[in-house]
């Protein structure tokens, strides 16, 4: 896929009053400015995070009179109910809230909604149960924002209702709503249409700028579970952080503020299973002894602990991560494995399906693709991957009787929940971010959708926005690359969404002894002047007939270090080749 080359410059003389500053290379220091780090002072907190600078959890709305109810049950010893979600990021989040409420003394059960019977979210059904259980308060992790019949039937049954969660509030031009805050007992909320709650713990409503939030479902049940620590200072909040971090990591928000930390430190934690299920996890996933990256989280982890949520239920990988039983560690691992590997199989399915309807409709500015008998816990990936293929916003929808219930995935110029309120008309009801949602609308609406996401895109997108951008951080000589520029490097980690490895770029690169290698990976050498380093492209080897169009080549790549026989030597991981310029 053609894709624009970007180079972010920042004016020479401050990087390198950075680079002298901060002790660092100019070009990590202008890595650390791309990212939004323009200062030696945030320099020096980014690259060494420590746990004391999390902020204080009672500066977030609502949280006083969370912690507050939680007092009072915890007097009146009252059960409460936690309600989560089936993704990695509720369970993750029901997790620490479970625990966190435990240990403070809590008779607490859970609530996780079964994807096909009970679909997305917050619903009257587990308010039924709550009151079945007899349970007085039900607290909702990473779901809640949006639920007004469940929190309507809560106030009815005399139920209280505190939210925590992290997704989009509605909004309503016609609305105005008051919420409590501890810095301001009478802020205005313009525009929410809010449930009615004893609290609400959304950064998106009071704060929607702030670096707050940007944290997942379950990064909300952290700090949630940090107040409750400093309030009745039962537990250290550190023990959290490799649930947190599983969370983070699945829900793909950026890696920067809290985020960071809870995810930096988070590995650590996962590296010392302090919990039987993950130790068990690690083991069948293959990286048990490894030092653990983020990859390891995102392609080894992950995808087993969602796959219950996706083709079974997911309330096994919530005991996963709360036994203390080795071999019910074990069993429960072995089963998530095996749920993974059948997810595989009925995602292929559904993506050769969709890519055989999509060949026969063609792609328009926003792809809608639907079918009956397509399974509703795979429609989310297969959308993420036509979305990755044709670099186009796209809707999977799984259609039963009159109902089509789908999932979104989009590209960085498309708000894909701006786009579906501007059809809210259209959809019953919607949820989700700025690059994913989930939908439901009646089948013989499905047409009428595709117009209006269509028409909106139209409106609101220009050519270039279907152009993907590879922004390439610095330019750099190849005498600049250094194993102790590799060493910077590494301080940067951990790598993922908005903090992403380093991309380097260099022109006029000689081409040396180019090869396949296993059909699918191109090697060479790249020498500029009279040095010469290895490159290696992944599933580049499509790149080799370029090779000869131009005496020269220009090279986006990842600098590593490459351990082969014992010997030790600096590597270029190529990213995109150019013909030289």
């Amino acid at each position: 896929m053609h894709r624009r080359w970007v180079v972010n410059r920042t004016n020479q003389e401050y990087i390198t009053y950075l680079s002298k500053t901060a002790s660092i290379s100019p070009v990590l220091a202008q890595i650390l400015v791309n990212r939004g780090i323009k200062t030696p002072e945030a320099i020096s907190s980014f690259l060494n995070p420590h746990i004391s600078s999390l902020s204080d959890p009672f500066l977030m709305e609502g949280m006083v009179a969370a912690v507050e109810r939680i007092s009072s049950a915890v007097q009146k010893n009252e059960r409460v109910l936690v309600h989560g979600d089936y993704d990695v990021d509720g369970i993750s989040a029901t997790a620490i809230t479970l625990k966190a409420l435990h240990l403070c003394g809590i008779d607490c059960r859970y609530f996780i909604p079964d994807r096909m019977a009970h679909g997305y979210g917050f619903k009257p059904l587990a308010v039924q149960y709550a009151k079945q259980i007899g349970a007085k308060l039900i607290v909702t992790v990473d779901c809640g924002i949006t639920s007004f019949d469940a929190a309507a039937l809560c106030r009815k049954e005399g139920i209280d209702l505190i939210i925590t969660d992290h997704h989009e509030p509605m909004k309503d031009e016609s609305s105005e709503f008051r919420i409590q805050s501890p810095k301001s007992p009478h802020s205005k909320i313009h525009n929410l249409l809010l449930p009615d709650a004893e609290a609400i713990i959304n950064p998106k409503i009071s704060d929607p700028d702030s670096e707050l939030s940007l944290l997942s479902g379950a990064g909300i049940a952290f700090k949630f579970a940090q107040a409750l620590s400093t309030a009745h200072a039962r537990f250290a909040i550190h023990d959290f952080m490799d649930l947190a971090a599983l969370g983070t990591m699945g829900d793909v928000v950026p890696l920067s503020g809290e985020n960071r930390l809870i995810v930096r430190e988070g590995l650590k934690l996962l590296e010392k299973n302090i919990r039987p299920g993950i130790r068990a996890l690690k083991q069948v996933a293959g990286i048990e002894g490894k030092s653990l990256k983020t990859g390891h989280l995102l392609f080894a982890l992950i995808p087993r602990i969602n796959a219950a949520g996706r083709i079974a239920n997911a309330e096994n990988v919530l005991r996963l991560f709360l036994t203390d039983s080795e071999d019910e560690a074990c069993d429960l691992a072995s089963w998530l494995d095996g749920c993974n590997r059948e997810r595989q199989q009925i995602e292929e399915k559904v993506y050769q399906e969709a890519m055989h309807q999509l060949e026969q409709k063609g792609a328009r500015s926003v792809i809608v693709l639907s079918s009956e008998g397509w399974h509703k816990g795979v429609i989310g990936i297969v959308a993420s991957r036509i979305t990755e293929t044709f670099y186009r916003p796209s809707f999977i929808l799984s259609i039963e009787g009159n109902t089509a219930r789908g999932s979104a995935r989009s590209i960085p110029p498309f708000d894909i929940y701006q786009a579906l309120t501007q059809c809210k008309t259209i959809v019953r009801e919607f949820g989700g971010h700025r690059l994913a949602a989930g939908l439901e609308l009646d089948v013989a609406d499905i047409h009428a959708f595709e117009e209006c996401m269509n028409s909106y895109a139209e409106e609101s997108l220009s050519a270039e926005d279907f152009i993907p951008v590879l922004e390439i951080d610095a330019t750099v000589d190849l005498s600049d690359i250094t194993f102790d520029l590799i060493r910077e490097f590494d301080m940067l980690e951990p790598f993922g969404f908005g903090n992403s490895g380093p991309l380097l770029g260099s022109k006029g690169l000689e081409v040396i002894y180019p090869k396949i290698v296993k059909d699918l990976h191109l090697k060479m050498k790249l020498r500029q002047k009279n040095l010469s380093l290895d490159a290696i492209g992944f599933d580049m080897s499509s790149c080799y007939q370029q090779l000869g169009a131009s005496p020269t080549v220009d090279a986006v790549f990842t600098p590593c270090v490459n351990v082969w026989e014992g010997n030790t030597s600096l590597q270029l991981n190529l990213k995109a080749l150019r013909p030289g310029t």
